[in-house]
């Protein structure tokens, strides 16, 4: 972790459990931390632990050259930001934004802050609260090059890994969005198919072990597969989409048998036979991202 100079201060706004997690991170770091929050009380603890109370937001922000904000949304962050007091405290002074939501939002944003004079950083925040202040955090940023290795050493404060993906404003909601993407759709998964074995007797503590194994088979699949899709190859080499289908087509009928929805594997079997139909049966899973349109072409 970085060492930090004794000027070095932050505001954090926001403070839910994942923006109390980030200000007790500047906090452990030594990092001069003021904080705010709309609803009162929620700064008690921080304060205790030494961070700076503001009584307005505009008091918060200018109390620091890098401000953080971490809120729900961006309608919560536009909510707070976009008064014109407010706007006024953050001329020229940074504002980064943890929160999460849409590339187009990020790009709005970022367009708001240079009409106003505002340098901005949109970001992510890829991990649990849990781990924000250790080596297992994972942030990304993008914005001005400069302007984040301007913040680095203070932005290092929170732990873990931190990627700059470029300059453009929305990649790292991109990256964001994309990422969890993944996650709920496998959490959907996971629940159904917890569902699907507790109703032939399987317990989920029982299943659980399997499933951390298909897990496990799972990140040299996510390289093979993105380099199709960016190769435009699409193999159907030892798994043909026709024996996709058709695995499928069994999760579907053992759960509707016990009254299970099972539409979420009724939409993934739907692009499966699509792609079937189009004369593509003999190319793997990976075609279907061409049917769903985010081919290369569509970059």
């Amino acid at each position: 972790m970085s060492s930090y100079v004794p000027q070095s201060a932050v505001t954090v706004v926001g403070l839910g459990p994942m923006g109390r997690a980030l200000a007790a991170a500047f906090l452990a770091a030594g990092v001069r931390t003021t904080v705010w929050n709309r609803t009162p009380g929620r700064d008690t603890e921080l304060i205790e632990r030494g961070a700076l109370g503001a009584r307005t937001l505009e008091e918060a922000v200018a109390a620091s050259p890098l401000t953080v904000v971490c809120v729900v949304n961006y309608d919560a962050s536009d909510a707070l930001l976009r008064p014109a007091a407010v706007t006024a405290a953050l001329k020229g002074r940074t504002l980064v934004n943890l929160s999460a939501d849409t590339p187009d939002r990020a790009r709005s944003t970022g367009r708001w802050a240079a009409e106003h004079g505002i340098p901005y950083l949109d970001g992510a925040i890829m991990t649990p609260t849990g781990v924000i202040g250790t080596p297992d955090g994972v942030f990304l940023h993008s914005g001005p090059t400069e302007l984040y290795e301007r913040h680095r050493p203070v932005l290092d404060a929170l732990g873990g890994t931190h990627t700059h993906l470029g300059e453009e404003i929305g990649r790292a909601a991109a990256y964001d969005i994309a990422l969890l993407d993944i996650f709920w759709t496998a959490m959907t998964g996971y629940m159904h198919a917890l569902a699907l074995a507790r109703a032939e007797g399987v317990f989920a503590r029982e299943l659980a072990p399997f499933a951390k194994g298909i897990g496990a088979i799972l990140p040299p699949i996510f390289e093979e597969a993105a380099g199709e899709v960016d190769d435009g190859t699409f193999s159907g080499e030892g798994n043909p989409i026709t024996s996709a289908a058709s695995t499928m087509a069994h999760v579907i009928h053992a759960s509707e048998a016990h009254g299970i929805e099972a539409g979420v594997m009724r939409a993934a079997e739907g692009l499966a036979r699509r792609v079937i139909a189009r004369g593509h049966g003999g190319d793997g899973a990976t075609r279907m991202v061409e049917l769903l349109g985010l081919g290369l072409g569509h970059r």
